[in-house]
């Protein structure tokens, strides 16, 4: 019987231990990405942005992790609404946590139905924080392509109405993809909420208001992570 290769076996059972020692270490770097806050001395205001997709959330829970504000998610597009908005603003007031509105913008859908959709479910509260928007499809994905002026005309007009509505200057939440491609931080004067897990954000070209610097943060507030969201200071 022929006699295996030593030098083959101890490869193999190098090999075995570099892969468990990799899966260790991918768990730990998942674990370290899933638990991760910036800290408190740096950002003192924190809080989050929930939704449906957030699962039932624990606004007591929340309060007590350090959650300062929330920002709900209420509309998108025309006709889209949260189905948990009115829940989630009655309790998130009842746990005295301030909190802000979020529209999802669709550069497919007229300015005014959108406008028109966001201000039927968000109350005219002078107490809720400015209404964020959040920008991040792109008109080149339209059944009809939206040209770039066109995108920042009938954004111009939602912002314009919202902020009628609410009394506030609206907060743009933009995605580095739609920053790319119509860099509308250089074109629209507004605060502008910034989106990137760990490292600080700096695709605007110009400073942050809000940062979410982790979109799956784990918390005994909820099963699902939530969007970690903190403030300039």
């Amino acid at each position: 019987m022929a006699r295996k290769n030593p030098s083959r076996r101890l490869r193999l059972r190098l090999l075995g231990v570099l892969g468990l020692l990799a899966l260790i270490g991918g768990g730990w770097a998942w674990w370290q990405v899933r638990h991760w806050q910036p800290p408190r001395s740096a950002y003192p205001m924190q809080g989050a942005e929930i939704g449906t997709g957030d699962g039932p959330v624990d606004w007591k829970a929340l309060k007590a992790i350090g959650a300062d504000f929330a920002y709900l998610d209420a509309s998108a597009s025309a006709f889209a609404r949260d189905d948990s908005f009115a829940r989630n603003l009655e309790e998130a007031k009842a746990a005295k946590v301030q909190i802000g509105a979020l529209h999802r913008y669709d550069p497919c859908q007229p300015a005014e139905r959108q406008a028109a959709n966001f201000v039927t479910v968000v109350p005219r509260d002078s107490t809720m924080l400015p209404p964020a928007v959040e920008l991040d499809m792109l008109g080149d994905d339209c059944p009809t392509p939206v040209s770039d002026q066109g995108i920042e005309s009938e954004l111009t007009t939602f912002l314009n109405q919202i902020e009628n509505h609410t009394g506030k200057p609206a907060i743009l939440k933009l995605t580095a993809r739609f920053q790319s491609r119509y860099k509308i931080a250089s074109q629209i004067d507004r605060n502008l909420w910034l989106v990137r897990t760990r490292f600080q954000p700096d695709y605007a070209g110009r400073p942050w208001t809000l940062w979410t610097a982790n979109a799956t943060l784990s918390t005994e507030a909820g099963e699902a992570g939530l969007r970690w969201v903190v403030v300039q200071p």
